[in-house]
């Protein structure tokens, strides 16, 4: 059975266009546009990151023949670094691990502002991924 990247690819694609409008952001523009596209950007990093988490269980099941891939995100980036799929260092991927779960529960703005800090990594670490996996060339 054939994977499917699609959804991994389009999220991807989507918090990458997303990342660029952040990185433009001025004092031009109203403080609610601001907002917006900030809290864009995280809730696109938390597609994404679960669209990662789903392809890479699915891979290290169907293509790499791994008997039990646990379906919590930490144990399945563990075991995707012990299987030489993950670029980087292992404890940048527990960054986005934690911070994909404080987005979900913190309320305050500053875990927010701390996922903001990796998104710019995390695109990066992710694309690499889906080039190893796919077998094709990010564009």
């Amino acid at each position: 059975m054939e994977l499917n990247f699609d959804r991994f690819r389009l999220s991807l694609a989507r918090l990458d266009a997303q990342w660029v409008n952040f990185q433009k952001i001025d004092n031009t523009l109203s403080v609610i546009t601001q907002e917006a596209i900030r809290e864009s950007v995280i809730q696109r990093f938390e597609v994404c990151y679960d669209c990662l988490c789903k392809v890479l269980k699915k891979y290290m099941i169907n293509e790499l023949g791994e008997p039990e891939v646990p379906n919590s995100p930490k144990p399945i980036l563990r075991l995707a670094n012990e299987n030489g799929l993950l670029e980087g260092d292992m404890e940048r991927w527990m960054k986005y691990a934690n911070a994909r779960t404080y987005t979900s529960h913190d309320y305050s703005g500053a875990k927010a502002e701390d996922t903001l800090k990796l998104i710019e990594f995390y695109i990066d670490d992710a694309k690499q991924l889906f080039e190893k996996m796919s077998g094709e060339k990010w564009k």
